[in-house]
């Protein structure tokens, strides 16, 4: 059976877009070599990535013209975008599914292969955790302020439960915590842990 996993970066205050579609300025201060190595380390587990139709066309329209290590597994793997108003999905390797997104996903975790994952994808995100689909989420937290956006969590969803796992050290000198939640769901946060030393 697949775990879905859920892979987003956060700002400080929560946020994970700009109060636009697709804004998302925060990330370009933390791409480097080490987040570059922890994203091809993931790909090297996914058997497929799952997308809303938002970050499907800007995935997409980026990877396409891509050329890197991370652009040859993004446009190379498996991947499904959940759409109503889409009529094709052109990126290599692409199956649109129109009807029943919370059906289809369950009949993919139920196949035996590797990981999948949901990056970006905040509707379809907040669709998989009120169906309580996500087996694990792995949270880049970054010492940001948006102050304005759109956030990933707390969308109508019920609170749930928590307790801190453990801790390593990752990116730079910022700390992975591991969050297990009472539905078997995992909360990865690389935060600056120089700020509290």
């Amino acid at each position: 059976m697949r775990k879905l996993i859920q892979w987003n970066l956060l700002t400080l205050d929560g946020y994970f877009e700009g109060e636009k579609k697709w804004q998302l300025d925060f990330h370009h201060y933390f791409w480097g070599k080490e987040m570059e190595a922890f994203s091809i380390e993931q790909l090297k587990s996914a058997d497929m990535l799952l997308f809303g139709r938002i970050t499907y066309e800007g995935m997409a329209a980026y990877w396409q013209k891509a050329t890197d290590e991370v652009a040859g597994y993004m446009n190379h793997l498996p991947k499904v975008v959940f759409s109503r108003t889409l009529d094709r999905a052109d990126w290599t390797n692409t199956r649109l599914v129109k009807d029943d997104a919370m059906g289809a996903v369950r009949e993919l975790k139920s196949q035996d292969g590797r990981n999948l994952f949901v990056f970006g994808s905040g509707d379809l995100c907040a669709q998989l955790a009120e169906n309580g689909l996500f087996d694990e989420y792995r949270i880049g937290l970054f010492p940001v302020i948006q102050g304005k956006g759109k956030t990933l969590f707390g969308r109508g969803n019920e609170p749930d439960k928590a307790g801190v796992d453990g801790g390593a050290a990752a990116f730079d000198g910022s700390c992975d915590i591991e969050i297990q939640a009472a539905c078997r769901m995992k909360l990865l946060l690389n935060f600056d842990c120089s700020m509290v030393k």
